[in-house]
C-alpha cells in the first residue's frame, strides 16, 4: 500500500500502521450502512455512483455493487491533492 510505504519512510512505521488501521476501520461502517457516504461530485459522470467517507485527510472512495451485494473500494485519495486528479483512470 503506497500510503503505508510513504508514511513509514517519512514518519515512522507506527504512524504508517495507525493511519492504515484507521482507514480500514472507517470502512467497517459500510457493512451496516453502505450508502452512508456522500456522492463524489468529481466522479458523478461515471456509470457507477461513487461515494466517499473521510478519514483525516483521506477520502475513501467506493461504490455499492448491488449485483454482488458488495461494497468496492475504488480509491483512497489524499484530499490535499487537486480534486481533478480524481478523474484519472487507473
Amino acid at each position: 500500500m503506497k500510503i503505508f510505504d510513504y508514511y513509514k519512510e517519512k514518519a515512522s512505521i507506527n504512524v504508517a500502521r495507525k493511519l492504515v488501521v484507521g482507514i480500514t476501520k472507517e470502512t467497517l461502517k459500510l457493512k451496516k450502512q453502505p450508502r452512508i457516504g456522500q456522492i463524489e461530485q468529481y466522479l458523478e459522470n461515471s456509470s457507477k455512483e461513487y461515494r466517499y467517507l473521510v478519514y483525516k485527510n483521506y477520502k475513501i472512495i467506493y461504490w455499492v455493487n448491488g449485483e454482488n451485494n458488495t461494497v468496492e473500494i475504488f480509491d483512497v485519495f489524499d484530499s490535499r491533492q487537486s480534486p481533478v486528479k480524481l478523474k484519472r483512470t487507473k
